[in-house]
């Protein structure tokens, strides 16, 4: 199935993490760690957000498969919560878009990895036995 709107796309991809949540969250509860409910899913797309709090059918949604509406069960269920999270946030853009030099320090800082400058005066060995 082809996606017809950012809000399906978003959408179905929210349906997917909360399987990855509620599988992963089972496995926590096996080894006796219980996670508070409702588990928080960050989606960044408010279409796909109202889409799965609503549980009246809407028209925006009638392209969309039954087995993507899992992500509204959880939500009716009490299991997951969705929370905006805005785009300039999403640290993950680090690893999937190209970004501005000023976008990449800034999340690259976030992650908590540093740039490794070389001094001149160091030599590279390129023998790693030595």
């Amino acid at each position: 199935m082809g996606a017809l709107s950012t809000c399906e796309v978003e959408y179905i991809a929210g349906s997917s993490a909360a399987c990855q949540v509620v599988w992963l969250n089972s496995v926590m509860k096996e080894m006796g760690i219980e996670l508070e409910k409702p588990i928080a899913l960050l989606v960044d797309n408010k279409s796909a957000i109202d889409l799965a709090n609503n549980p009246v059918s809407q028209g925006r949604s009638k392209h969309i498969e039954t087995q993507f509406h899992y992500i509204r069960d959880q939500v009716n269920n009490g299991k997951l919560k969705l929370i905006h999270c805005p785009t300039q946030l999403q640290i993950v853009d680090i690893l999937t878009k190209p970004l501005k030099k000023e976008r990449f320090k800034m999340l690259r800082e976030q992650i908590g990895v540093i740039a490794l400058e070389l001094r001149e005066d160091v030599e590279i060995n390129s023998n790693p036995s030595l």
